[in-house]
């Protein structure tokens, strides 16, 4: 596989690059971000995402521990209850941060959990004890799942397991099998996708909403637009090209050192996010937003909040900007909203300009007080108080004069 570095960047798929280091960040400091990709198929979707496992940082758990526990704050049923020493005799040791995938095949068993066969089955000592599916086990890391619309359409029940996990920062998980007492745990991790709305069954959005708004980001992939873009694909994907860098000694460590120079600046920009916070006014304009336009989810909001601080960050702000929002909408109410919705709260941004648009809504008057302003109707007609009596009553006289 292409390393993260090498693959081909243009406008089209530009922002899905941005959007996974974002995810990335956010999850390494314990907030899942949820990121999911759409547009037809072949352009790329699926390759970003994995090529982005080479750049995930390292996080440390307690050893040995397959649901990832973190030492400073153990979650599962074997070491939740352990004191610190408890915990540092048991060590602590460094991973890679999960990376899993769920596919179409998946069994519910096998997302959430089951019965430990190997233990069942232990000649010397069998027991009955669970075995953590592959959430568990992605805790502080990522899950992925390719083709999502297809899997809410034929997997209800694992849908509804995702709905529990993507729900709430941490999210949770409930592990039951007959005959053993039913596990609930914790789990923080960020889940990404890949769809084609275009094929069959449809857009996700369709199939079950409730799934898709539970995506914080969907964004959708464009094709490439130019020669050279298309022409570097084509060598990269050579058979001739990828010999030719399996025959040189130094290609291993030369990717490796560019996977970590990301990795470095993802703990960089993870402990900047740690102390990151988005300014009052610009929490006001996103509230207004919400006001204004109606949206449904309060959901749309906290995402768009998460994403201009990551925004922010990641492109090397020293502040939270209006931009930083702005650049948030489409990709947080694409999938929450209706097209024309989303076309009048774009063209609202871009006519009012970005400023104009925030000291509008920061002065702008509860609507009591502007029924009751001289200023609310249009200066069309005479105000009532300048006009006299005769004017405005009319007697039997007038009205059918001698």
């Amino acid at each position: 596989m292409i390393p993260f570095y090498k693959l081909e960047r243009y406008e089209g798929n530009a922002p899905l690059f941005d959007l996974t280091m974002m995810s990335i960040v956010s999850t390494y400091v314990g907030e899942p971000l949820h990121v999911h990709a759409e547009g037809v198929r072949g352009t790329g979707k699926t390759t970003i995402a994995r090529a982005a496992r080479g750049i995930l940082p390292k996080i440390k758990r307690i050893k040995d521990c397959i649901y990832n526990c973190d030492p400073d704050n153990p979650h599962c049923p074997q070491h939740r209850d352990l004191t610190a020493a408890e915990i540092e005799a048991l060590g602590v040791e460094e991973i890679t941060m999960p990376f899993l995938e769920i596919s179409q095949s998946a069994k519910v068993g096998t997302v959430a959990g089951s019965i430990d066969l190997a233990r069942l089955t232990d000649p010397l000592h069998p027991e009955a004890r669970l075995l953590p599916g592959l959430i568990p086990q992605a805790h502080r890391g990522i899950i992925f799942i390719d083709e999502i619309n297809r899997l809410a359409d034929t997997s209800p029940e694992i849908t509804d397991i995702l709905l529990d996990v993507m729900g709430n920062k941490p999210g949770h998980i409930q592990i039951e099998e007959a005959g053993l007492p039913v596990v609930e745990i914790p789990v923080s991790v960020s889940v990404w996708a890949a769809s084609n709305p275009d094929e069959e069954p449809g857009p996700l959005e369709e199939i079950r909403r409730q799934l898709s708004d539970r995506f914080d980001m969907v964004y959708y992939m464009g094709r490439p637009d130019s020669v050279e873009a298309i022409a570097r694909i084509l060598k990269e994907n050579s058979y001739a090209f990828k010999v030719s860098q399996a025959k040189k000694k130094y290609s291993t460590a030369e990717d490796e050192a560019q996977n970590d120079v990301y990795r470095q600046k993802i703990l960089k920009w993870a402990e900047n996010y740690r102390n990151a916070d988005l300014p009052d006014y610009l929490r006001n304009y996103i509230s207004r937003l919400y006001i204004k336009h109606n949206l449904e989810s309060i959901r749309a909001t906290e995402a768009m909040q998460q994403g201009a601080l990551l925004h922010s960050i990641i492109k090397g702000h020293d502040k939270v900007l209006i931009s930083d929002v702005t650049d948030m909408i489409p990709l947080v109410l694409k999938h929450r909203v209706n097209g024309d919705v989303l076309v009048r709260m774009l063209n609202d941004v871009d006519m009012k300009g970005a400023k104009e648009g925030i000291l509008s809504f920061k002065s702008k008057k509860n609507k009591k007080d502007e029924e009751t302003s001289p200023d609310y109707f249009q200066q069309v007609a005479r105000p009532l108080k300048d006009m006299s009596r005769g004017e405005l009553v009319n007697t039997e006289k007038t009205l059918t004069p001698t």
